[in-house]
């Protein structure tokens, strides 16, 4: 019997990335918003009544491409940490494996950090895959003393309150001010891969590798990694 049920959990998990591969080869064709169960189950040579039994809607398997997506971005940006090594080097490391992910898989980059999809809302299933590239990071600044910021203004209460909540939600002990610096660099950091990625660098920057390593330390220096 328990041979009989791990064939079958063999084999529903072998059609189960067979779904969500004919799935991800729709978004480079279609886009996230025009994904659809019946075109991929007619791809698979499936009956969508057979899809719905392992993908019961289109939400659900949307959900589970963008936890696949973080969580494949986020071993990345992990895979290419050094600890131990110098903070600047890691820092750097985490954001260039980043970048390599993003331009390697454009449309699932684009999932998760592109344009809402109308009508879909994340569920609380994706919070933790999402957040494995900003805790490698956070394991960076925490692993050696910071330079201090000279003339850095106070945060307004507004602000350290949010701070304060992103602080507990990552489990760390960073500042107020330092997290807040932390996700003004990660917002500039990812902000310039989708420049890059949509185009909008073209005449400008383009290639944009020599860019993106001076705002990769540009941003090392504004967190006060030494």
């Amino acid at each position: 019997m328990a041979a009989t049920s791990t064939a079958r959990e063999r084999a529903r998990a072998e059609l189960t990335h067979e779904i969500k591969e004919a799935a991800r080869r729709q978004l480079a064709e279609v886009g996230a918003n025009g994904l659809s169960l019946r075109a991929v189950a007619r791809e698979l040579g499936m009956v969508s009544s057979a899809l719905y039994r392992y993908f019961p809607s289109r939400d659900q398997l949307l959900t589970a491409l963008i936890i696949d997506a973080y969580d494949a971005i986020g071993e990345a940006a992990e895979s290419a940490d050094k600890p131990g090594e110098d903070p600047r080097e890691r820092w750097r490391a985490i954001w260039q494996a980043t970048r390599a992910w993003a331009r390697e898989h454009p449309h699932e980059y684009a999932l998760i950090y592109g344009s809402p999809i109308p009508g879909y809302q994340a569920p609380q299933d994706t919070i933790a895959s999402a957040a494995r590239v900003a805790l490698a990071l956070v394991e960076v600044i925490k692993s050696g003393a910071l330079r201090p910021i000279p003339d850095s203004p106070e945060l307004p209460d507004q602000l350290r309150e949010q701070a304060d909540v992103l602080i507990a939600a990552l489990g760390t002990d960073l500042s107020p001010t330092t997290m807040t610096r932390m996700l003004m660099a990660w917002t500039q950091l990812f902000g310039s891969i989708s420049f890059e990625l949509f185009g909008q660098y073209v005449g400008s920057v383009d290639p944009a590798d020599a860019f993106f390593a001076h705002t990769t330390r540009q941003m090392a220096d504004f967190v006060g990694l030494v």
